[in-house]
C-alpha cells in the first residue's frame, strides 16, 4: 500500500480529481505516515516545494478520520502577509472536505472575530501574538475556543526559533495542551536549515509522541544561475536593474526600508514599472503592490525580507539582490522565489554597492557554495518570557497560585533549562515591586504592572519584541504606512517634512502628535523616511569566508568583469593575508588594525577589553581597530592574555554595543539577572578558540 492510499478516501478523491494531481511531490508523500501516526515533524523542502500541502493533507485526513470538530488545527505564521496570502488555499483545501478555516490577527474586524467565537472554524490561521490576545481575554471562553486543538502547524518556522518569539511560541502550545488535556502534535515548516534535527526537538519539547524529520532529496537537482557584479552604488544598481531582463518580472531585494524607498525612486525616475513591499507599508498599500507586480510582465517589486518568507507574487523570471543578507539560510529563501517553472532554473544576481558588501557577497556565495547552512540557536535564558507568561497567566485564570505556573509553562524547554532559583527569584521581584500583588496566595497584576503593561487592556503583554516609536502617514483617508517620529525632525524649521513611502515622494501638511498621524500630499521633491534599525552581527562561518576568498587564487564562477577586478583589487589590499594566522597592522601613527575575521560579537568583547591601551578603539564584523595605541608591545601581549583567558579582565560583550537586542519586560527582573541574560545571548567561546590556535604577528607600515 503506497502512503498516499492511507488518507481518507475522500481526500484521496479531491487530491486526483478536483486538484487534478497525478501524484504527490516526494516531500507530501513521505509526510503521510508520520503525521497519520501522531509524531512530531520539521518538513524541510526548498520554497515553493509543496510544505504546506505536505503538513495538510495528512492533518486533513487525520480529522475527518478521527472526527475533531471545533478548531483542531493550529496554523501559525511569523507575519500577517503570510496568513492573508495562505487563506485563499487552505480555504479551498478545506472547503472541498466539508471543513473550513478562518484568520485572526489584528487587521480582521471586531465583528468577525465574533463570529469566529460564536462559530469555531477547523482550522485558525494566526500569529503567536493574536493567539496570545486570545488567551488573555476575557470575553473569550478558553477552553471552548482551544480546548479542542489537535495538531499545531509552525511555517517559516526558523524565523521563530532564533529568537525569543520561538520560546513566546511553545509556552503558548504548552497552555493549550493544558486547556485540551493531552498532547497536542507539532508540525514544522521550513525551507532551510542547518541543524534540522536540534530544530525538531526544539519544536517537540517535553512531548512523548516520535518525532521525525522529514527531508526527502529533492525531485531535481537542476543547477542554479547565481552571478555577482560590482556597481559600487545605489544609482548604479538602478541603472543595471532597468537594462537587464528587459520584459521580465524582477524581484528585488534591499535589506533597509529606506533603501528599498530610495531604490524604487530610482528605478520610477528611469522608467521602470516598479512596486514596493515592506513592513511599515499599510496592509492596502502592500497588497495592492503584490497584486498587481503579481498579474504584471515587465516590471519589478523592490522589496526587504517580507517577501522572503514565502508569500506568492506570482511567477517570477528573476531574483536581484542588491548587497547580500546576513545569512546563506536567507539567500536560499530568496533564490528559492524563482525557477518554479519546468523550464527554469533558479537565479540570482548580487549587486553590490559598497566594498563591505561585496565582501559578505563573497563570503556568503563561497558558504553557498560549500553546502554550509547556519544552525538555528534559540537564545540563552528566556526569563523575561518566563516574566512575561506570569503576567499573561494571571490574566488568563482571573488570578493564579504559584504551583499553577509550573502546571501551564512548566515543561516548556526553555524555562526546564533554568535554574529554579532564577525563576524563583523573577517571581519575588515581581511582586516585591509591585508588578504583581498577591491576596492570600492568589496573584494577579500589581499597580505597577497595571500602569507598566496596562495601556490597552495590556495589548503590551502580548507580544514579547519591542517596537519603536511610529507615526501612521495617510493620504487623505487613505493610509500609506509608517515612519520611525525621527521622520519629522530632519526638516529646516519651518519648512514641510518630505519623506518617501510606498516609493513616492510626500510632502507633510500636519502631523496630529497625539493621535501619532500625519497627514501629506504629493511632491515633486525628493524626501527621505526614516526607520531605525542596527546592522546584524555577521556569523563566525561568514566571516571564515570572507577570508578564505580573500587568501584564494581562483575566480569563482559567476562574477563579472567588474566583479573580478574588484575582486583582485581586494585580494591585493589584503595581500599581507596568511593562512593560520591572526595579523596586527600597525601605521606610523601608532594606529593599529587587528583583522580577526570572527564577526561583530567577539570584536566588540575584545575591543572593550582593549580599550585602555589606545585613544579610541571601533570594531566591525572584520577587524578592531585603535587610534593612537600607548604601546603597540603591551597590545600584543594583552591580546594574548586575551585570547588565551590568562588575563585579570574577564572578557564580555559591552551591553551597549548597537547589535545588543533590547530585552522587552526586562523591568521585571533584577538588573544583574537582565546583565547575566544579555551575556548568555551573546558569547564567543568559538571564535576565541579558533583565533587561539593561530599565530598572532604585528605587521608595521610604513
Amino acid at each position: 500500500m503506497s502512503a498516499f492510499e492511507l488518507l481518507h478516501p475522500a481526500l484521496q478523491h479531491h487530491i486526483v480529481n478536483s486538484l487534478g494531481w497525478p501524484r504527490l511531490r516526494p516531500l507530501q508523500e513521505a509526510t503521510i505516515e508520520p503525521v497519520l501516526r501522531g509524531e512530531h515533524a520539521i518538513l524541510l523542502a526548498p520554497t515553493a516545494g509543496g510544505k504546506t500541502e505536505a503538513a495538510c493533507f495528512p492533518v486533513l485526513s487525520r480529522m475527518l478520520t478521527e472526527n475533531w470538530d471545533g478548531i483542531s488545527v493550529l496554523y501559525l505564521c511569523p507575519i500577517k502577509a503570510l496568513l492573508n496570502n495562505l487563506l485563499p488555499r487552505l480555504e479551498y483545501f478545506a472547503g472541498l472536505l466539508g471543513r473550513n478555516v478562518a484568520l485572526w490577527h489584528g487587521d480582521i474586524s471586531a465583528s468577525l472575530k465574533a463570529k469566529i467565537i460564536a462559530a469555531p472554524p477547523d482550522i485558525l490561521l494566526t500569529t503567536p501574538e493574536s493567539l496570545e490576545a486570545i488567551l488573555v481575554s476575557s470575553r473569550i471562553d478558553h477552553s471552548w475556543m482551544l480546548g479542542r486543538v489537535r495538531s499545531v502547524i509552525v511555517d517559516e518556522v526558523h524565523a521563530f526559533a532564533g529568537d525569543d518569539r520561538g520560546w513566546h511560541l511553545l509556552s503558548l502550545v504548552e497552555r493549550i495542551q493544558c486547556l485540551a488535556g493531552h498532547e497536542v502534535q507539532r508540525l514544522g515548516l521550513s525551507a532551510t536549515v542547518g541543524n534540522p534535527v536540534a530544530l525538531c526537538d526544539w519544536l517537540a519539547g517535553s512531548c512523548k509522541a516520535n518525532r521525525s524529520v522529514i527531508n526527502p532529496p529533492a525531485e531535481s537537482s537542476a543547477s542554479s544561475d547565481v552571478q555577482l557584479d560590482w556597481v559600487g552604488s545605489l544609482k548604479n544598481a538602478a541603472i543595471v536593474v532597468s537594462r537587464l531582463h528587459r520584459g521580465e518580472k524582477r524581484l528585488v531585494f534591499v535589506d533597509s526600508r529606506s533603501r528599498v524607498e530610495l531604490l524604487a525612486m530610482e528605478l520610477r525616475g528611469l522608467n521602470v514599472s516598479t512596486f514596493v513591499s515592506h513592513s511599515s507599508l499599510s496592509l492596502e498599500e502592500r497588497k495592492a503592490a503584490e497584486t498587481a507586480f503579481a498579474e504584471g510582465s515587465d516590471c519589478v517589486i523592490v522589496a526587504t525580507s517580507t517577501l522572503e518568507l514565502g508569500i506568492d507574487v506570482g511567477d517570477l523570471d528573476r531574483v536581484i539582490q542588491v548587497d547580500a543578507p546576513f545569512s546563506v539560510s536567507s539567500f536560499l529563501q530568496r533564490i528559492g522565489r524563482t525557477g518554479r517553472r519546468a523550464e527554469a532554473i533558479r537565479n540570482c544576481l548580487f549587486l553590490a554597492t559598497t566594498e563591505d558588501a561585496f565582501l559578505r557577497s563573497m563570503g556568503l556565495l563561497s558558504l553557498w557554495r560549500s553546502g554550509f547552512v547556519e544552525p538555528v540557536e534559540p537564545p540563552a535564558l528566556p526569563l523575561h518570557i518566563y516574566a512575561q507568561q506570569i503576567m499573561a497567566l494571571c490574566l488568563q485564570e482571573r488570578g493564579i497560585i504559584e504551583v499553577d505556573i509550573e502546571h501551564w509553562i512548566g515543561k516548556m524547554s526553555g524555562f526546564q533549562q533554568i535554574d529554579p532559583q532564577q525563576r524563583k527569584a523573577v517571581l519575588n521581584y515581581m511582586l516585591e515591586t509591585g508588578i504583581l500583588h498577591s491576596d492570600s496566595g492568589l496573584m494577579g497584576i500589581g499597580k505597577r504592572g497595571e500602569r507598566t503593561f496596562g495601556f490597552r487592556h495590556f495589548m503590551e503583554l502580548v507580544s514579547v519584541f519591542t517596537t519603536p516609536p511610529m507615526v501612521k502617514v495617510f493620504h487623505g483617508k487613505q493610509e500609506l504606512g509608517e515612519v520611525h517620529e525621527l521622520t519629522f525632525a530632519v526638516g529646516e524649521s519651518g519648512s514641510p517634512v518630505l519623506l518617501t513611502l510606498g516609493g513616492r515622494s510626500w510632502s507633510t501638511t500636519y502631523v496630529d502628535w497625539p493621535r501619532r498621524r500625519a497627514f501629506v500630499e504629493p511632491t515633486e521633491l525628493r524626501g527621505r523616511s526614516q526607520w531605525l534599525g542596527s546592522g546584524l552581527p555577521m556569523h563566525f562561518a561568514l566571516c571564515q569566508g570572507i577570508e578564505c576568498e580573500l587568501l584564494s587564487t581562483e575566480i569563482p564562477n559567476g562574477y563579472s568583469k567588474r566583479a573580478e577586478t574588484m575582486l583582485e583589487q581586494l585580494r591585493e589590499e589584503f595581500g599581507w593575508l596568511e593562512s593560520e594566522q591572526t595579523t596586527v597592522l600597525i601605521d606610523s601613527d601608532r594606529n593599529a588594525t587587528w583583522w580577526t575575521f570572527s564577526g561583530a560579537i567577539f570584536n566588540a568583547a575584545m575591543a572593550d577589553a582593549l580599550g585602555d591601551l589606545a585613544e579610541k578603539v571601533s570594531f566591525d564584523n572584520l577587524a578592531i581597530s585603535l587610534s593612537k595605541v600607548v604601546d603597540t608591545s603591551r597590545l600584543h601581549h594583552r591580546i594574548r592574555q586575551l585570547l588565551n583567558a590568562e588575563g585579570t579582565r574577564r572578557l564580555q560583550v559591552p551591553l551597549d554595543a548597537k547589535f545588543i537586542q533590547e530585552l522587552k519586560f526586562s523591568e521585571c527582573m533584577p538588573s544583574a539577572i537582565a546583565d547575566t541574560m544579555c551575556r548568555l545571548r551573546y558569547t564567543f567561546d568559538r571564535e576565541r578558540n579558533a583565533i587561539k590556535n593561530r599565530s598572532l604577528r604585528n605587521i608595521h607600515l610604513s
